[in-house]
């Protein structure tokens, strides 16, 4: 892959360099789980993968993309607000050339921080393979515009990371009796992979992140998947948000704790938990019929299985908190994001993104 760009080098290394030099430009770099996966486990043989309809019902091509949603997800949506180009997933053949100064998404359904997590969807992206992906990007733009353009452009881009649910539901919770919990109790899991998660958040600073933006889980006993299995009355599963509730607020500590240990604000927290236990609790205040029932699914609450062709159907998404057992809409995740653009402390710690762009724009 390399000596075929670099054959192509001489025509847009021109082009390439004042993209690199322009104020205007800046990468955007993602990793994590199905949350913000944009088509990686496509190219994958995996069964976590969302490219049969109606996936993609509401996106531009109204086409399955990989997403996990009916329309864009939380990457997409903070590219837009941002005015930047959409990341490509870094497995596209289409990702090449001048694309890859816009950055790459890395993220790959079905993982979480341990590398045992997931396992049953086969094929994935597990975390430290996409840190090495990173680094092969790395490599590949710098056979194009040279270290020190790459450095310069890895520096300044903005990261995003969304991991850990998948180690509750996908792993812990997974089954009765699961080989982590016989292992663990909840409290010194949780612990755990918070150590194991800090390595990953200081690796990907040891590889250039400088604004990296890291959010917790949401409120995953509310979840339809969770209420279809668990529930009774529609009420959220007291197990798992207890999980929530330990696993958060040691993150955003650990996160306090790096930011420290390096003397800058590197890291910024996003509450996700309570992002989405606001239109959880009332969905009718954001203008959701309900926070408990799929718009696509099956079973109790549309939250049985992935959604397929066969599914039942909301007509109006946008009613909707939940596109299918797991995932925000559209609508619900535009909510997310304008809480991480403008949210105050509560939401973001220690401050939100449109403050970070602001402040790096006096740079």
């Amino acid at each position: 892959m390399a000596s075929s760009l670099l054959f192509g080098c001489c025509v847009i290394v021109t082009s390439l360099f004042m993209a690199v030099d322009s104020t205007q430009t800046r990468a955007f770099f993602v990793f994590g789980d199905s949350l913000v996966d944009n088509g990686n486990n496509d190219f994958l043989a995996t069964t976590a993968r969302a490219d049969a309809p109606p996936y993609g019902i509401d996106f531009p091509t109204h086409k399955p993309t990989g997403r996990f949603s009916n329309g864009l997800n939380i990457p997409d949506l903070i590219s837009e607000q941002l005015g930047l180009e959409p990341t490509m997933p870094y497995l596209s053949p289409l990702l090449m050339g001048e694309k890859l100064l816009v950055g790459a998404n890395f993220a790959s359904a079905g993982i979480g921080i341990l590398n045992d997590t997931g396992f049953q969807f086969l094929n994935i992206i597990h975390m430290y393979k996409q840190l090495k992906l990173f680094q092969h990007y790395q490599q590949r733009l710098s056979a194009q515009i040279g270290p020190e353009g790459t450095k310069k452009l890895v520096n300044k881009a903005l990261v995003l990371i969304t991991l850990g649910g998948n180690d509750f539901v996908n792993n812990y919770y997974l089954v009765p009796y699961s080989a982590r919990s016989r292992q663990y109790s909840l409290p010194d899991y949780v612990t755990y992979i918070i150590s194991e998660y800090r390595k990953i958040l200081r690796r990907i600073y040891d590889l250039g992140g400088r604004r990296i933006l890291v959010t917790g889980t949401g409120s995953m006993g509310c979840v339809p998947a969770e209420l279809a299995l668990r529930s009774r009355n529609g009420e959220c599963d007291v197990e798992l948000q207890r999980a929530a509730a330990l696993y958060n607020p040691q993150l955003v500590e650990m996160i306090k704790g790096l930011n420290k240990e390096i003397g800058a604000d590197v890291f910024v927290a996003a509450n996700a938990y309570q992002m989405h236990m606001d239109f959880v609790s009332n969905p009718q205040a954001y203008g959701f019929v309900t926070s408990k029932i799929a718009c696509c699914g099956q079973g109790p609450y549309n939250g049985i299985g992935l959604c397929t062709p066969l599914s039942n159907l909301c007509h109006n998404r946008d009613l909707y908190a939940f596109w299918d057992a797991f995932h925000p809409s559209e609508k619900a995740s535009r909510i997310i994001v304008q809480q991480i653009l403008t949210g105050s402390t509560h939401y973001m710690h220690p401050m939100n993104l449109s403050t970070i762009m602001a402040l790096d724009s006096n740079v």
